[in-house]
């Protein structure tokens, strides 16, 4: 009877300590603790992008650098700051390039494009032009000069305000964007 008791005294016991040592080993350093708070406000203070539901037409393919692969421009809000902005992401899938977002869109006066009710692909080799002049006046292209008119290289993305005036087009010229103001 001395053995079965001494036995089970035993058995006991050292249940008991690997019980103790398992919960133990779930309560984790209070270092450890503030470094998993830090980790998770990081993580909710990062910025993500999503596919804007607000624009009837949110993507387009067009071939921007003229390598016969279309690139998807796509707008997008951020959640972190919502606003809004155009994701290109290249044809050959080395290059992915954000305009907008709460940045300022090629120094035109804007960091989002929610404005933009129409957004199409404008076609390589049509003729644009800036058509407002410096006084902020609506011009005709018999106003513009030959060499201030613009035969697109290549695609182009056109964003223009549905209901009013204003928008222009996006285009490349040697690896950088530039804007075209159209009215």
């Amino acid at each position: 009877m001395k053995i079965r008791t001494l036995l089970l005294l035993s058995v006991l016991t050292i249940s008991c300590k690997k019980e103790a040592k398992t919960e133990t080993s779930k309560i984790a350093p209070k270092d450890s603790l503030k470094a998993t708070e830090k980790k998770e406000l990081e993580t909710q203070e990062a910025d993500t992008i999503v596919l804007s539901t607000k624009h009837k037409t949110n993507k387009i393919l067009c071939d921007l650098d003229g390598d016969n692969l279309d690139e998807t421009v796509e707008i997008f809000r951020s959640t972190k700051n919502d606003k809004s902005g155009l994701k290109i992401t290249f044809g050959n899938g080395k290059r992915t390039d954000y305009l907008g977002f709460g940045n300022d869109i090629l120094g035109q006066g804007f960091d989002e494009i929610d404005w933009a009710g129409i957004f199409e692909k404008a076609p390589k080799n049509e003729v644009y032009f800036e058509n407002v002049n410096e006084d902020g006046e609506i011009i005709g292209e018999e106003q513009v000069a030959e060499e201030d008119k613009i035969k697109l290289p290549n695609d182009g993305i056109f964003i223009h305000a549905e209901e009013s005036c204003g928008g222009g087009v996006i285009y490349l010229k040697n690896g950088k964007y530039e804007w075209i103001q159209q009215e």
